[in-house]
């Protein structure tokens, strides 16, 4: 898929001018992305289940796996922490970056901790709660269709040329679909915090003022059930760029923090599963 997303930047950036020719590319790369992604993976099913039922359980199995990313996101996350438990900041610094798109080569360790709440806060709704969301409402196929936008969003939504217009309609769409996941990821995390009404109001203090509708909210409920504070200046390509502060500082950054994020991140998943599990059997059988 990334390679596929590549090409097609690559063929764009070449041929089409900056304007609506970039943007009207950008549409139908997100369309095509998300059509085909979602299309093979249903014909995939099918077919299985042309071979055995079984077979075609197994098989829808391992396709809604491969779009949830919860596992991949601790394996990254203890890579990053392991170096920085034994105080080597350089290697440190260098695992998070094949990690995350800010500068990473002069970050403090707390800065470091930073990145990796934020990450973890965001991809817990984009890479965790809604692929398993979309899972629940219509199977792999639509779980893969969104992974399919996300992908795109994350490779090219940025706002900043050469991004501007081909990226312009896999962000937005990305927006719209994660909207509803991340307010079950906010409500379930405030709910685990033991502080929801303390939570909710720090988040609806704070998070608006975040551009995005989805991560301010995402990272907030996590630094305010955390006890800690997100936000604040980032370099992305030598380019300064201050992120809202979300929360207040309570509590330092610490190892211990981005462990606690985790096990957040593994909470939301399994109280979505919680509900989602007996509702679509509950639909099934009747």
């Amino acid at each position: 898929m990334g390679w596929g997303i590549a090409q097609w930047r690559d063929l764009t950036w070449r041929f089409l001018p900056e304007g609506g020719g970039r943007k009207f590319s950008g549409i139908l790369l997100t369309f095509t992305l998300a059509g085909l992604s979602g299309g093979t993976t249903w014909l995939l099913i099918y077919l299985s289940g042309e071979v055995a039922e079984t077979l075609a359980i197994a098989m829808e199995g391992i396709c809604l796996a491969s779009c949830l990313g919860a596992r991949s996101l601790h394996r990254a996350a203890i890579e990053v922490l392991t170096p920085l438990q034994s105080h080597d900041l350089v290697h440190g610094r260098l695992m998070l970056n094949r990690y995350v798109g800010r500068d990473t080569e002069n970050l403090s360790q707390a800065e470091i901790l930073r990145a990796l709440v934020e990450t973890i806060a965001e991809n817990t709704t984009d890479g965790a709660i809604a692929p398993l969301f979309f899972g629940i409402i219509g199977g792999a196929p639509l779980a893969m269709a969104y992974k399919a936008v996300s992908t795109l969003d994350s490779m090219v939504g940025y706002l900043d040329p050469p991004f501007t217009n081909l990226g312009w309609c896999s962000a937005k769409l990305d927006d719209l679909l994660t909207w509803l996941p991340c307010r079950f990821t906010v409500i379930a995390v405030a709910i685990f915090s033991g502080k929801p009404l303390q939570v909710w109001r720090l988040c609806q203090r704070d998070a608006p003022q975040d551009p995005s509708p989805n991560s301010g909210w995402s990272e907030c409920v996590f630094a305010a059930t955390l006890g800690v504070q997100l936000g604040g200046w980032n370099y992305y390509r030598n380019q300064p760029k201050f992120k809202p502060l979300l929360a207040e500082p309570h509590q330092p950054l610490e190892v211990a923090t981005v462990i606690q994020a985790l096990t957040l991140m593994r909470a939301s998943v399994i109280g979505l599963l919680g509900i989602g599990i007996p509702l679509k059997l509950l639909i099934a059988l009747s």
